[in-house]
């Protein structure tokens, strides 16, 4: 099987991590060596000019590596993958590959915490502004464009907000202005959703999560639709060094072979969640895109091939009550992250957006007893029940 791309979905999880080489393997192996040795004086500086492929330096490209960032690529329909360190990393090198000194970008009020604070805190350093707006509301986007506008980078749905933006029409909008449109796709997977055939320029996601989805490895990758934007991505991967290693490559293509069937149970027991809280007394509001009163339910459903196995929601006692569920539960791990096998509750507030000024949270709808579930692949009753037992705790 060596045109993968040709497969469906299913199949490519399974297949399009495999190097078919001399050897028969089965399963990529872990090429753990720093570099390569050349044939001679010649074979080197052509590996370095680009006339012939191959491997130099594992920082520059590596056989395990290279698979588990063609799978992805395949899976988004996109040119090429460079995997990177974290999803941090891959954030990162997408936003300093695209804007400079002068620049400016636009990027989702409901965004990944950390994200948010790339562009406050550090690419603001290098002279790069940057406008938080709304983006599940276009007239937001159209509104905060400049002259000097480079990038609009959004995650959809947004963390943890779970605000959904119209890919499409952001992407005709930032092409119609000559702009670069990134979009943070970890919390649906390529299983669920691509935003290149919608029209963006650049995906980026967090392979800690449901591309690896077992919660031991950090790892992050950025896939790109040409030539072009490949050759500059990976020259900038290898002037700042955030790429990711052989052993955590072979993980999240171990990973990534299950991919499907995990997304699968995913999105059927956070439906079952999701309908649960939104019908309990004492939950206020729920977000989730599979739940018809979520405002851009359409949308999603336009967009992505299922609702995703992360839910928000607001207590009606707010923080205190939400204090007393994460403490209760048994089954549910309190942590961050998300995207692994185990069911995760946390608080964005307090946890993942703390980095967030409170202003600009609330901004975004991050409020202060807002909870953040990913749910995993256990038995949906059983989440259920454990939910039901903390949430009775609360008077």
């Amino acid at each position: 099987m060596k045109d993968v791309r040709k497969h469906h979905p299913d199949t490519q999880c399974v297949h399009a991590s495999l190097i078919h080489d001399e050897t028969g393997c089965v399963v990529t192996p872990i090429y753990q060596t720093s570099t390569f040795s050349f044939r001679n004086v010649d074979h080197g500086a052509a590996l370095f000019s680009g006339k012939v492929k191959g491997y130099i330096y594992t920082r520059m490209g590596n056989p395990t590596v290279e698979s588990v960032e063609t799978a992805v690529a395949v899976l988004e329909k996109g040119y090429a993958g460079i995997g990177c360190a974290s999803g941090m990393a891959a954030s990162h090198l997408t936003i300093s590959s695209l804007v400079g000194a002068g620049d400016h970008m636009i990027c989702s009020r409901a965004v990944y915490g950390p994200t948010a604070g790339l562009a406050r805190n550090v690419m603001s350093r290098f002279g790069v502004k940057t406008t938080f707006v709304d983006t599940s509301d276009i007239a937001n986007i159209a509104g905060a464009i400049t002259p000097e506008t480079k990038l609009i980078f959004i995650e959809t749905p947004g963390n943890p907000t779970m605000a959904v933006t119209d890919i499409e029409a952001t992407a005709r909008l930032a092409h119609d202005n000559g702009i670069k449109l990134a979009v943070d796709n970890t919390f649906m997977s390529p299983i669920l959703q691509r935003p290149l055939e919608w029209g963006a320029d650049v995906v980026v996601h967090s392979m800690t999560k449901f591309l690896n989805g077992h919660a031991d490895v950090v790892a992050g990758i950025v896939v790109v639709n040409n030539e072009e934007d490949y050759q500059h991505f990976r020259r900038m991967s290898n002037y700042l060094g955030g790429t990711i290693d052989p052993f955590n490559s072979f993980l999240v293509a171990r990973g990534i072979k299950t991919l499907a069937i995990r997304i699968e149970r995913h999105c059927s027991n956070a439906m079952k969640l999701a309908q649960y809280l939104e019908q309990h007394p004492q939950v206020e509001r729920v977000m989730y895109p599979g739940l018809k009163s979520h405002p851009q339910y359409d949308r999603h459903r336009k967009q992505a091939r299922g609702p995703g196995g992360l839910i928000s929601f607001e207590l009606k006692g707010g923080i205190e009550a939400g204090k007393i569920l994460m403490n209760s539960v048994e089954l549910l791990v309190l942590a961050v992250s998300l995207g692994g096998v185990e069911s995760l509750i946390q608080h964005p507030a307090s946890m993942t957006h703390s980095s967030m000024e409170r202003a600009d949270r609330l901004q975004a709808g991050i409020t202060d007893g807002l909870v953040r579930i990913s749910v995993g692949i256990e038995d949906a009753d059983e989440l259920i029940a454990d939910l039901e037992q903390g949430l009775a705790k609360i008077k």
